[in-house]
Formats: C-alpha cells, structure tokens, sequence
C-alpha cells in the first residue's frame, strides 16, 4: 500500500513539498517506509544515536505511526536518528505508558531531493486502524506537521478521526 501524508494548513512551508508512506504487514510486524521529497539540506536532522528507545523525539525531525486497539492505542516514534520510541494510551491522550511493542529504524538513505526512512514496528493485539505522521524541523527552526489526516484547527496526531487506514 502506499499513502500520501499532507502538511497541516497552518504549517508554513518548509523544505519539504511531499511526504508519502509506503506500507506493508507481515503477521504482527509492520513495515513502513517514509520517503520525503524537497530539499533534505534543509531539514535539520538529529544527531546518530545508539539504535534503541529514546524519550522525547517527537521534539525533533520524527516519523510517526500511531495504531488504534480494543484498549485504547499506541504510538510509535520513529527518529532518523536510529532511536524509536512506543507509548500505549487507554484513550485520547489519557494514561500515557511505555509499551511493550519494539520498532527497528533502518535509518535514512537517499539523494539531492529525497531521503527515505525504513522502520518494522510491532503490532499490538487487536490493531486495527492506522494512523501515519510526521514532524519536519527546518534548519530555520521552523516546523512542519504532515499526517494522513488533520481533523483539528492545530496539529494533533493523537485524534481519534486521524486513524483513517485499516491496517492491511
């Protein structure tokens, strides 16, 4: 399956002009890969980091997945930096909790106009829809919030109406 992801409306431009997602599930484990097409040069990156979890990398340039369960949903922080992060939450931003689940970052690769990002989460039971996102940080310190869906005035990748895709 592949996806585009759209910038919110109220997200000034930045150096990227699209961003889509290609995906694929094997069982319990879900592959996604990112590729974002503009000026990569422009994107402030962050730093390689030892591959594992990390804490708070959604501040920074961060892909994002986000999958609805029978008891609430996960989200998934993918950084380009080799770290991941996952939190399960019982409902809207309610009962925020590391998860069990693990993702793997394969890191990025790319050319003068595009960079891709690769990463396999694991599944939770009972997943059933998806939602996809990401923040763009510019070198300029501005920021861009792409997602499949923006049902909100400002930014929200935890909103319920922003799970549109059943999961494959």
């Amino acid at each position: 399956m592949h996806v585009t992801l759209h910038p919110h409306p109220s997200s000034a431009a930045g150096p990227i002009r699209a961003l889509h997602v290609e995906i694929a599930r094997d069982g319990l484990r879900l592959w996604l890969r990112y590729m974002a097409e503009g000026d990569p040069g422009g994107v402030a990156w962050p730093a390689a980091a030892a591959p594992g979890r990390g804490d708070a990398l959604w501040e920074h340039t961060c892909f994002e997945a986000f999958v609805s369960t029978d008891d609430g949903y996960r989200e998934f922080n993918l950084s380009p930096s080799g770290q991941w992060a996952s939190y399960g939450f019982s409902g809207y931003r309610t009962d925020m909790a590391e998860a069990a689940e693990v993702a793997v970052v394969e890191g990025l690769d790319g050319g003068d106009d595009y960079v891709t990002l690769e990463a396999t989460i694991e599944l939770p039971a009972g997943a059933r829809r998806l939602g996809l996102s990401a923040v763009i940080a510019a070198t300029d310190g501005t920021r861009t919030y792409w997602a499949l869906a923006h049902p909100s005035d400002k930014p929200d990748f935890h909103h319920p109406d922003s799970f549109v895709l059943d999961l494959p």
